[in-house]
């Protein structure tokens, strides 16, 4: 295991740890774009003496799937309805949503992008000349019926300093890894703060909280990756996402939904550049090697998942169940007609407007997969001579795109459904724990923009739970001596067997994180429907993934760290695996295939609307360590004829 330039060796941090307390009224966990969002609503109605403290992983500047800039914001309601809205969304998760979450956050976001544009974010324009915002009346340039296309590579950016001005950088912990919350000693479904370390000091942080905010992110690197050697680690979702969120709330107590459900985007192959905009800005089309239009080919396939494949706009997982279908006849491998979309958009576009064309086309990379850019200038490709490969790619497990992984959070009173509102808005089932974008389940097509407003409900919400109960103090015991063997032991089994073997990398008593990842990428890929299998299990297949999982799990203990950076893998890696045992359990106990394209159960390949048009939750019994799963009923709120 090579030592992380500039981080602190095992045999440093054991000799010189220290431990520090922090006690605060609200913590947020997750610097990304809900984190920011509740930091900067929070100082709207939190009273003055109230202490918010945010802890983040990395640098709040450049922390959270947006830190590589984006190219479009993907919700911005305009003349839509939050009705539409939620129709949109139900239809293109499969009809298995929360519509009461989906609303409020229709009904809010245009808000949000009111103020990245005033914070300084560039939105284009219909009409270049327009200097007016869209608060004053400009017309976005579309890019499809929810999204509008920036210049956003330096999102967020702005949406940190927005967070910064709002909390004071004396109450921003960076470069600190929370692995797990802390509960309330005399109620044991209540959250009280949440343990870490430090990776850049040898430092234990011991937050003491009256409410905590959690919003880790989504799950990347679950499964094996399409990209291999050189290319590891390039994947579409922020690499650095480890599920910390879902793990963390799980084993905390809170209520999971939705585990089953996975993302499979389409994406230019081995680049993982986004095609959204080539869809829909630019109306180029995926065609197979044969110059077929697949959907064309196949469209009646769409028929077996009525309604959700005869909409105006099949749902996402379907066009990768039609592209699979074409690909197991023999057709691929598939292009995006990049050359042909522009020549006809040269044909019917304004010469002005000819001139940006192909600006826009390399910056819808720049701003956000700047390696795809690279990897069309290493192969000498130009969009607008030669086409270029697209392929779905590895799984991802998240709550803000197209998927709709998370936990079972209260919804708005107003709009829901009594069973659906137990307490405060987007509080979990435990208590004082709130979550947003990626951590709320059921409830995808947030995005960067409906993300950073729930996380301005969520924060909203967390500060009139505290007022709400003045009298609360968290208690916490904490056995520094305990915590400190807890948080380090992946450094103490490396000191410990270090020199047992000549190479530090391979040792009989303990794994690396990097060949733990490893282990649950081939389990993940081969047993729970990876791209190896063209994301196909079945029930079998699945129990043997939840054994091996299992041996997995219990080698998490064997982990070593050399450095703080390593120790972070280790942690990182065993969130990343409490994950997908979730997602494993949750697909075993649907029996159907609700997601065709994303997943097949091939001993259950048909939709079926009877007996699994419900949710599937799941809660860890604290006491036993057993998981259980079951069926949670669905309810329509907006009617969709």
């Amino acid at each position: 295991m090579a030592e992380q330039k500039g981080s602190l060796t095992s045999s440093e941090v054991l000799s010189n740890f220290t431990i520090e307390e922090v006690n605060t009224d609200l913590l947020i966990v997750g610097g990304g774009m809900a984190g920011c969002g509740a930091a900067f609503e929070i100082k709207k109605w939190a009273p003055k003496d109230m202490k918010i403290t945010m802890v983040e992983k990395a640098a709040i500047d450049r922390s959270g799937a947006v830190a590589q800039g984006l190219s479009a914001i993907n919700t911005y309601l305009g003349d839509n309805q939050p009705e539409d809205y939620v129709k949109m969304v139900s239809n293109d998760l499969m009809g298995i949503t929360r519509e009461d979450l989906i609303y409020d956050v229709g009904r809010h976001v245009d808000s949000s992008v009111h103020l990245f544009e005033k914070l300084g974010l560039p939105i284009m324009k219909e009409d270049e000349e327009d200097k007016r915002t869209l608060a004053e009346g400009a017309k976005p340039l579309r890019a499809g019926k929810w999204q509008i296309m920036i210049h956003g590579e330096s999102f967020k950016v702005l949406v940190a300093e927005a967070a910064r001005k709002a909390l004071g950088d004396e109450n921003i912990y960076e470069r600190v890894f929370i692995i797990r919350l802390l509960m309330d000693e005399n109620n044991p479904n209540r959250v009280a703060g949440a343990i870490g370390f430090s990776l850049r000091e040898a430092k234990i942080y011991i937050y003491k909280a009256k409410a905590v905010m959690m919003a880790c992110g989504g799950a990347v690197n679950v499964f094996r990756p399409r990209s291999q050697a050189e290319g590891m680690g390039r994947t579409w979702y922020a690499l650095w996402n480890a599920g910390s969120t879902y793990a963390m709330g799980f084993e905390a107590g809170a209520e999971m939904t939705t585990m089953e459900n996975r993302f499979v985007p389409n994406r230019f192959k081995d680049g993982y550049g986004p095609v959204g905009a080539w869809f829909t800005l630019f109306k180029s089309r995926v065609k197979n090697a044969y110059g077929d239009d697949y959907m064309q080919k196949w469209g009646e396939m769409l028929k077996d998942y009525a309604p959700y494949g005869l909409s105006q706009v099949p749902a996402t997982c379907l066009w990768n169940h039609v592209m699979l279908k074409d690909w197991h006849e023999g057709n691929g491998p598939f292009f995006m007609d990049t050359s042909g979309a522009i020549k006809k958009l040269y044909e019917t576009l304004p010469e002005k407007r000819q001139k940006s064309l192909e600006s826009d086309a390399w910056e819808d990379f720049l701003d956000m997969t700047i390696a795809q850019a690279g990897l069309w200038a290493a192969m000498d490709i130009d969009p607008k001579d030669t086409n270029s490969e697209v392929m779905p790619t590895e799984p991802y497990l998240l709550g803000s795109h197209a998927g709709a992984c998370g936990m079972w959070v209260s919804g708005p009173k107003d709009i829901s459904p009594q069973e659906w509102h137990w307490g405060y808005n987007r509080m979990t089932t435990v208590s004082g724990l709130f979550t947003a974008g990626d951590g709320v389940g059921a409830s995808g097509h947030k995005f960067s923009s409906g993300s950073f407003t729930e996380g301005r409900l969520a924060g909203k919400s967390a500060v009139k739970f505290i007022l709400d109960d003045p009298g609360f103090k968290p208690t916490v015991y904490a056995d520094g001596q305990a915590l400190a063997e807890e948080i380090y032991r992946p450094m103490i089994q490396f000191e410990t067997f270090k020199n047992y073997s000549t190479d530090p990398s391979v040792n009989p008593n303990y794994i690396s994180p990097r060949l733990y990842l490893y282990r649950l990428n081939k389990i993940m890929d081969e047993y729970v429907a990876g791209t190896s299998n063209f994301y196909r299990t079945n029930g079998k297949s699945l129990e043997r993934g939840l054994e091996l999982l299992n041996k997995l799990k219990e080698d998490s203990k064997k982990l070593a760290a050399g450095n703080l950076h390593e120790l972070m893998r280790a942690w990182e890696n065993y969130h990343r695996s409490v994950v997908g045992e979730l997602h494993l359990r949750h697909i075993l106990f649907r029996e159907e295939t609700r997601y065709p394209g994303f997943y097949y159960r091939m001993d259950h390949q048909k939709l079926d609307e009877v007996n699994w048009k419900v949710f599937v939750n799941s809660k860890i019994n604290k006491s036993t360590g057993e998981i259980e799963v079951f069926k949670k009923p669905w309810v329509e709120i907006v009617p969709k004829n």
